[in-house]
């Protein structure tokens, strides 16, 4: 019982694998290090909206400048090739929006505490 588990679970794993691996990415448009650290500050968004360290208006100025970089990031990848400029500028755009969000997290306005009922 325990061999057909574990032969369930291999197989399910390489099928999602081989799933991932045929997806479409042209060649010099792959971002995964842009990527993984938009889905970072998009995640200390929600983390200071959760915490209250956050403001409505104040998160949502932060995703609109997220909204910016993923722009960025689409228009870079548009001709088929993503420079070493563009990857410059992507990360310039994202230091800049890292340091948004750690003064906004951390500065004196706080979100409302949800009144009790």
């Amino acid at each position: 019982m325990k061999t057909k588990l574990i032969i369930a679970a291999v197989f399910t794993s390489l099928m999602g694998a081989t799933a991932f691996a045929q997806t479409p990415v042209a060649p010099g448009t792959n971002t995964p290090k842009i990527d993984k650290r938009e889905a970072n500050q998009a995640a200390r968004i929600d983390q200071g909206v959760a915490s209250g360290a956050l403001t409505g208006k104040e998160a949502a100025r932060l995703e609109n400048g997220q909204a910016r970089v993923a722009a960025a990031e689409a228009n870079a990848k548009a001709d088929g090739t993503v420079t070493k400029q563009e990857r410059r500028k992507l990360t310039h755009m994202e230091n800049k929006q890292s340091r948004h969000i750690k003064r906004q997290k951390h500065d004196k306005q706080t979100a409302p505490a949800p009144a009790a009922q």
